[in-house]
C-alpha cells in the first residue's frame, strides 16, 4: 500500500516567507561585515546590500502591548530586591536539618510557588525586550 501524500504547503500569500540562505565567511571578513553594518543587523545590511534598499519595503514593528514599561520594570526590580529567593532558602534549609517536615503536598506547593515566581521573572524580563540572562 503506497504512503499517503501530503498536500502542497501553500502561504497565504505567495512569495512573502522568506527562506534562509546561507553563505561562508572567514572570521575577519565577517568582522568586516559586521563594522559596516553598524547598527543595523547583518542580515538587513546584507540584504540591502545585494538587493538594493529601495528592493524591500520597510518592515513595520508590531505595536508594543507593553502600556507602562516604567511600572514593569519597578515590578521587576522589587522582584529581584525581594527576600523570596533568602525565604526559600531558608525553607530548603529547615527542611535538610529535619525542622520542617515536608509532606507530599508541602513538596508540591514549594515547587509550584518557584515555578510561578521563575515564570514571572520570565515573562516580566520579556515584556521588557530583556535577554534572559541579563540582569535587570
Amino acid at each position: 500500500m503506497p504512503a499517503p501524500q501530503m498536500p502542497p504547503r501553500r502561504n497565504k500569500r505567495p512569495g512573502t516567507t522568506a527562506r534562509p540562505f546561507s553563505i561562508r565567511l572567514t572570521d575577519d571578513e565577517r568582522r568586516l561585515l559586521l563594522e559596516r553594518s553598524g547598527k543595523q543587523p547583518l542580515a538587513t545590511y546584507l540584504r540591502d546590500l545585494i538587493l538594493g534598499a529601495a528592493s524591500q519595503a520597510p518592515r513595520q514593528r508590531a505595536a508594543s502591548k507593553v502600556q507602562d514599561g516604567e511600572a514593569l520594570a519597578r515590578v521587576l526590580a522589587a522582584l529581584g530586591q525581594s527576600r523570596i529567593a533568602s525565604n526559600l532558602n531558608q525553607l530548603a534549609k529547615a527542611v535538610n536539618i529535619g525542622v520542617l517536615p515536608v509532606t507530599p503536598v508541602t513538596d508540591r506547593e514549594i515547587s509550584e510557588a518557584c515555578s510561578a515566581i521563575i515564570a514571572m521573572r520570565r515573562d516580566l524580563m520579556r515584556a521588557l525586550g530583556m535577554a534572559e540572562g541579563s540582569r535587570p
